[in-house]
This record gives C-alpha cells, structure tokens and sequence, in this order.
C-alpha cells in the first residue's frame, strides 16, 4: 500500500501510488514507526522541493526522525502547494528562484527565511490551501502556473490545461474561463520574471 506522501496541488497529502518527479519536505511529521503522517502538515515555515538524486544519497523513506520525504508529480505542483526549490540539493535553481522573486519585487534579494515568511502567509488560509484571485486574463499566465476551476486543478502549459488526477496529468484541453489561483501570487510573479519551473513530459505532448 502506498504510504500517505503525495502532495496534490491543493497542498493536500495523499496515500496514493502517483509517481514524483521531486519530493520535498515541511519538516518532521511523520511517525517512523509506523510510517504514518502524524496530525501536524508542516513544523517548519520551509516547504522545500528537492531533487530525487542528489550525489548518489539513498534514505528510507519515512524511515527515520529526520525530515518527511514529500513527492510531487512535477515542480508546477509543488510550487502551487507552496513549496520553493531547496538551496542544499538545487542551489542553481534556488538562486534562479530568488532573483526572479526580487526582479518580480524591484528590490533586494531576500533571504530564504525572507522567502518563506511571504509563502506561509499566502499558502494557507486557517490551516487549509489559500487560493487567490487571478492577478491577469488567465490567458496570460506563464507555463507552470496552478489554477482551479469546478474543484479541480490545471497546470497551464503551451496554452492549454492539464488536468492533474492522482493517476498523473489528463488529456489538455481548453483553459477554463472561470478560474482562480492556486499558484501562491509571489511565485507567480517569480515566474512571470523569468523563473520556469520543470513540468512533467506528459505536459510537453500536445495529445496527452
């Protein structure tokens, strides 16, 4: 049975068999016992995106008291749920993140605790997945930007929607004209100043 750590667009965290391409982690919340997830969703204010490989390094997953290892389908999901890129296993990317953030903001570069201070605030409403209203024509959206529409959540790329299902991404389809963010809004600005996520394949195949 698969074990309760994947994480869906929503920032939800399911025992399904979906297959990641990253995982991450909120801090320590699981019972290595038992492999279970404990009550709390997060201990840490840093929501990482790791990479699957780094330098050969094996962990048994949930296996210990160390951080919970998390997987996402791609990195649009995970950014969505509100995670950033780990400054430890992708510092490139992490420091691509952060510049963009600043460009995004016309100041400073912040600090990742700068960072992840904005992100808690806009990921979560009362414990439960913030979602915001669209800042732009959802048509002007960068590749790798979350929306929801009827319940459900779509990664846009190319254009079109991909809808995320817990088996992977459906078939693309037109973009729903009534939608709202689940992006958080500071990595939609990150992304629209030139951050681009890595998407899953299936999203770079216009016949999904």
């Amino acid at each position: 049975m698969p074990l309760q750590n994947r994480v869906t667009p929503f920032g939800d965290i399911l025992a399904i068999a979906q297959r990641g391409r990253f995982t991450g982690n909120r801090g320590i919340i699981h019972d290595p016992a038992t492999k279970a997830l404990l009550r709390r969703r997060w201990t840490t204010k840093a929501w990482l995106i790791c990479v699957l490989d780094y330098k050969g390094r094996r962990r048994s997953v949930m296996g210990g008291r160390s951080w919970t290892e998390l997987f996402f389908l791609d990195e649009a999901v995970a950014l969505a749920a509100g995670h950033r890129p780990c400054f430890f296993c992708r510092r490139r990317d992490a420091e691509a993140f952060r510049a963009a953030w600043a460009d995004a903001r016309q100041g400073r570069v912040p600090s990742a605790r700068e960072i992840d201070a904005v992100l808690h605030a806009e990921r979560l409403d009362r414990g439960r997945k913030r979602v915001h209203p669209l800042p732009v024509p959802v048509g002007e959206l960068p590749d790798g930007a979350v929306i929801t529409a009827a319940g459900e959540a779509y990664t846009l790329a190319h254009g079109r929607a991909f809808r995320w299902t817990e088996q992977g991404y459906e078939a693309a389809q037109q973009i729903p004209r009534v939608a709202a963010l689940l992006t958080p809004p500071s990595t939609l600005r990150a992304m629209r100043a030139g951050y681009r996520p890595i998407l899953h394949p299936d999203l770079e195949v216009s016949d999904v």
